[in-house]
């Protein structure tokens, strides 16, 4: 009430935040203000029924403060604004006595408009009936609809205006998720599947059952100069309530610290435990410099858009970038981390020799800044993996498991893990886990290449095809379909994907490996012969890898060539060693003592 009066007394005038705390808290009394207006503001416009993104009656201007837009009107009926009706100054709340009949509220002299003191009382009884139910929530437990154990956050909507602002929305949805998924009660879909649902037009029941989850998370992103305003919203799933809405507005240096403030909201509003430890990492994100935090989103909008060499390596000069500015951030280290590890895969063709030691490294720093960023053991996991060191990466991907058990990247590591160790079926089991935990985005590539390894080609396929269906041009999905039609004898069916792939990713070694492959089951020797040749020209100009060579002449049946490029292989640490325990093409050779001293060598016998 006391905010109300102070916005009518400035009718059509900005009132700033700093006007508000001192007039409603004063300049000694210690709150958490930013939250204490908001939640005022929510309130003001829920007996309003005011919609906060089309105000009518309490308008927002970002960073600054608020305005009552709409006429007032005194007795006589004529419109009015500020200059024409002036409340008389109200009492701090701690001077507020209670009294027999209420205070007389007078503007130059005439009663305040019956409307208005109706507006007053629905403000006073709508506290009255909110403390009651806050006061009366312990017992009602139960009666408010189903228990919340899961829920999706749908990509937060860019309401600035200007479309290359679209990865702070993204940016924003990713970190939102990143610290819900950190609560261990509660299952929290990955971003990969949220992420399907940017723009969509199904109805929310539509969503929550693809994801199998009980509740969405909704919202907006705006921004304007160094502050953002966050909107978010709960919705149940089953019956398309809103059950609660919040707004927030931060410095974008505090975007950590809001988005941790958001997720602490939704998981009360949801009534799920947060632990101690869960609690004290919401609470402990510090303030970040907007020019850092712009530089990291940024990096991660080019990492998770990116699947060819030029968008990786934008995305490590804007975590180096975020780095070079503040070396103590280190989210920036995860996500350089991230981008050297795929750089380093076959189908990007960077040198392993090079990109590894900086995955590991930042990784490790990473962890040395905040010893609990499960994202930070998943990539030190795989960096081991690729180094063979076996033991120290199974521990990694259990210390992500363990510090967020929902983590969808940590399940499919794990099972990549087992799957190298030729444990397939538990590998498959570990899978469906993080399936469960991402519907959308933990299929195709992820689970192909564990159906491929068992030999199950038509599974593998069916996967690749759905995933496809979505992304047609999905260079990685089309390669691994590539991988599963020759596996499944059917090289003639693999060649038109696999050119697809070598085209979309402008000529990725691996992709050109694995057409080479298929061009020599398919008996076009001369077509596989000229893959290889290109490649071996490439080679004399900078680092390609050697796995795409084993690759093409297992594919022409030239053994003692393959073994020449498997020692290259090998002393290149290439990522193709990791699986020859499992993968289907090296099968004809299983039984030669060269391989079987290699998988030796590799650390998997």
């Amino acid at each position: 009430m006391e905010l109300l009066i102070l916005l009518l007394q400035r009718n059509g005038e900005l009132v700033s935040r700093d006007e508000i705390a001192d007039r409603l808290w004063g300049k000694d009394v210690f709150v958490d203000i930013d939250h204490s207006i908001n939640t005022a503001v929510r309130k003001i416009r829920l007996v309003l029924r005011d919609d906060s993104e089309k105000p009518r009656f309490v308008e927002t201007v970002v960073g600054k403060g608020y305005r009552f837009a709409a006429p007032l009107t005194p007795d006589n009926g004529a419109s009015s604004g500020s200059s024409e009706i002036a409340l008389k100054e109200q009492p701090s709340p701690s001077q507020v006595q209670v009294a027999a009949e209420p205070a007389v509220l007078v503007a130059q002299k005439r009663a305040v408009p019956i409307r208005l003191i109706a507006l007053l009382g629905a403000i006073a009884l709508a506290a009255i009936v909110t403390v009651g139910a806050v006061l009366s929530r312990g017992g009602m437990k139960g009666k408010t609809g189903p228990v919340i154990k899961s829920l999706a956050v749908l990509p937060l909507k860019n309401l600035s205006g200007d479309p290359t602002q679209e990865y702070l929305a993204d940016g924003m949805t990713e970190e939102l998720i990143g610290s819900l998924a950190a609560i261990h009660n509660l299952r929290v879909t990955s971003r990969t599947s949220a992420m399907h649902f940017k723009d969509t037009h199904l109805s929310v029941p539509e969503i929550a059952r693809t994801l199998h989850v009980d509740a969405l998370v909704e919202g907006s992103v705006m921004r304007e100069g160094s502050r953002i305003r966050v909107h978010a919203q709960l919705i149940r799933a089953a019956t398309d309530e809103h059950f609660w809405s919040e707004s927030y507005d931060r410095e974008l240096g505090d975007a950590l610290t809001l988005e941790n403030e958001v997720a602490q909201s939704i998981a009360r509003r949801v009534e799920v435990t947060v632990t101690g430890q869960e609690h004290s990492r919401l609470v402990a994100a510090r303030h970040i410099a907007p020019e850092v935090y712009e530089s990291y989103l940024k990096g991660r909008f080019a990492l998770r858009n990116g699947n060819i060499r030029s968008d990786l390596e934008e995305s490590v000069r804007y975590f180096d970038e975020a780095i070079k500015k503040d070396p103590t951030f280190a989210l920036a280290y995860v996500g350089l981390a991230e981008a050297y590890n795929r750089l380093g895969m076959v189908f990007i063709g960077a040198n392993p020799a090079e990109t590894r030691p900086k995955v590991i490294s930042a990784a490790r720093k990473a962890l040395e800044l905040d010893p609990e960023l499960a994202e930070a053991h998943v990539q030190l996991a795989e960096g081991y993996q690729r180094e063979w060191r076996w033991s120290d990466a199974e521990a990694e991907y259990k210390w992500a498991l363990q510090l967020r058990p929902n983590d969808a990247a940590a399940h499919i590591g794990l099972a990549r893990w087992l799957l190298a160790e030729g444990r397939t079926e538990e590998a498959m089991e570990w899978s469906k886990q993080a399936r469960e935990l991402d519907p959308l985005g933990v299929t195709g590539t992820d689970l192909a290449w564990i159906l491929f390894s068992a030999r199950r080609y038509d599974e593998a396929i069916r996967e690749l095809h759905a995933r496809l269906a979505v992304k047609p041009d999905d260079a990685l999905a089309l390669w691994y379909l590539g991988f599963s039609l020759v596996g499944e004898e059917k090289p003639q069916e693999a060649i038109p994907p696999l050119e697809k792939a070598v085209s979309i990713s402008h000529g990725s070694p691996g992709a050109m490996g694995v057409l080479a492959r298929a061009y020599g089951h398919a008996g076009r020797r001369a077509d596989a012969l000229r893959l290889i040749n290109e490649l071996k020209q490439r080679r004399q100009k900078g680092y390609v890898p050697s796995a795409p060579f084993v690759q093409a002449y297992i594919g022409l049946g030239d053994y003692d060539e393959v073994f020449t490029w498997f020692e290259r292989a090998y002393r290149e640490r290439s990522n193709i060693l990791m699986w020859t325990k499992v993968e289907p093409f090296p099968d004809p050779l299983r039984k030669d003592p060269r391989f079987i001293d290699l998988i030796r060598r590799v650390g998997l016998n």
